[in-house]
């Protein structure tokens, strides 16, 4: 009969060490999870998520339509109205974080306040946009989609409230939701518009990003009220009432020229999409709207620096301290990276449009270069205008907010040949650039000769 088996004390030291290894990588990703640092990742890899769920819509979009153009103006059209919302919910967070929008169930009754106004708001200016959904279209450039045209509108008003929501749940700290409902409205919008683009094309596929907005919305009300309980079940005491920003419009109103800051940066984006559908065909239109979204990705790498410069160039600047290095910094990520992205286009544009969109989208791949050109400056006007809106300059609304009012009807009176036409699009995108630039180089001799933004 042999020996029971016994754990030698060198066996028991080794398994108390991987015990206490693991409770320690556990304690660890708790902590980072709980971190300032664990937070901005998780929001950062919600931003990737979203980002590669839109770029999959696109794939899918630009394969399955045959007129993937209308689908790119109506998108286009779409994202200029969300520039609203984007500034709000901006504005939201940091209210919340203040306490100034209320806590526990004095925040979901200023929310209920804003709901109401914006459903009055959405009703008239729906009613405005489905009375006016030719006119809409034909500007737009999609005339025989009225009804698309249509949806823009109250698309951007859901947006609005969904905007608000976000910004309330970054403002009590609940990161965690607003990365799932960043993910879940590129795969709800994903999900519906295929959906619906089987029976109702064009128009099916971008009332896809209305369902998203309605989905993700309810998402983001629920996990307020879920917070709400919870804080109440603390027994937490309440701001008076008196001191919470219960008025929308004065809400707005505190945003204003963030909210002008972001229009100029969305006209300069997009408005040349819509503009290919008043020159170009079906066919190439279709092209150059694939090629354009292509050409943006530095743009995307540009709106990640600009989360390190804001608040950097806020900090340097109550300091007293210069704060161009700043901007500098954060020109030196995009360019760095420029330099390969533009190596593929100028390389491999037609081999890189054909794989990914298609060989029917590939007609505009020779624009590819041009754009990319256009979009890496414009990368660095965003980062320009972000470095002014933390440094409170609001000058630059005026030089540059004229380019952007004058690129359409440059754009209207360019070739019809999509690489000429994109060089017009470059030569606004560096125009732009040198008059913001300019603005924004200037040294600070006096926080009074810059007008001082709201809020």
């Amino acid at each position: 009969m042999s020996a029971p088996a016994t754990a030698s004390p060198a066996g028991g030291l080794t398994v108390i060490r991987r015990l206490r290894s693991r409770e320690g990588r556990a304690h660890a990703l708790a902590a980072l999870r709980g971190s300032d640092t664990g937070k901005a990742a998780g929001l950062a890899a919600a931003m990737i998520g979203n980002n590669l769920i839109a770029l999959a819509c696109t794939i899918v979009f630009a394969r399955e339509l045959s007129d993937y153009g209308s689908l790119g103006a109506l998108i286009s059209y779409l994202l200029i109205l969300t520039v609203a919302g984007q500034a709000m919910q901006v504005a939201s967070a940091r209210e919340g974080a203040l306490g100034r929008l209320g806590l526990g169930r004095d925040l979901v009754a200023t929310l209920r306040c804003w709901t109401r106004t914006l459903i009055v708001l959405t009703a008239l200016l729906t009613a405005g946009s489905v009375l006016a959904r030719q006119q809409i279209a034909d500007a737009v450039g999609v005339g025989h989609y009225p009804w698309g045209a249509a949806i823009g509108i109250p698309a951007g008003c859901l947006y609005l409230e969904l905007s608000l929501l976000r910004g309330a749940l970054q403002g009590v700290g609940d990161y965690r939701s607003v990365g799932i409902s960043l993910v879940g409205e590129q795969a709800s919008r994903l999900l519906a518009g295929a959906i619906l683009a089987a029976g109702a094309g064009v128009t099916g596929a971008y009332l896809g990003s209305l369902c998203s907005y309605v989905a993700m919305s309810a998402y983001c009300a629920l996990q307020v009220a879920r917070y709400a309980r919870r804080y109440e079940a603390g027994a937490h005491p309440h701001p008076e009432r008196s001191e919470l920003a219960r008025s929308l419009w004065a809400h707005v109103k505190r945003a204003g020229a963030p909210i002008g800051g972001l229009v100029v940066i969305a006209v300069l984006q997009n408005i040349d999409i819509i503009a290919a559908k008043h020159q170009f065909g079906e066919r190439l239109a279709s092209s150059y709207a694939a090629v354009a979204v292509a050409a943006k990705v530095l743009i995307w790498v540009a709106m990640g620096a600009g989360f390190y410069l804001v608040p950097e160039v806020s900090r340097r600047r109550a300091e007293g301290l210069d704060t161009r290095a700043v901007l500098l910094k954060s020109l030196a990520i995009v360019l760095v990276c420029a330099v390969p992205v533009l190596l593929i286009y100028g390389g491999a544009s037609h081999l890189l449009i054909s794989s990914v969109f298609g060989a029917a989208k590939a007609g505009a791949s020779d624009s590819l270069i041009i754009l990319g050109l256009a979009f890496a400056v414009l990368a660095c006007t965003y980062l320009a205008i972000q470095y002014m809106l933390a440094l409170k300059r609001a000058w630059f609304l005026l030089g540059v907010g004229a380019v952007a009012l004058a690129e359409p009807a440059l754009l209207l009176n360019a070739s019809h040949r999509p690489a000429s036409f994109a060089a017009v699009v470059l030569g606004v995108q560096v125009l732009a650039a040198l008059i913001a630039f300019a603005l924004a180089l200037r040294p600070e001799r006096g926080r009074l000769e810059q007008p001082e933004l709201n809020g």
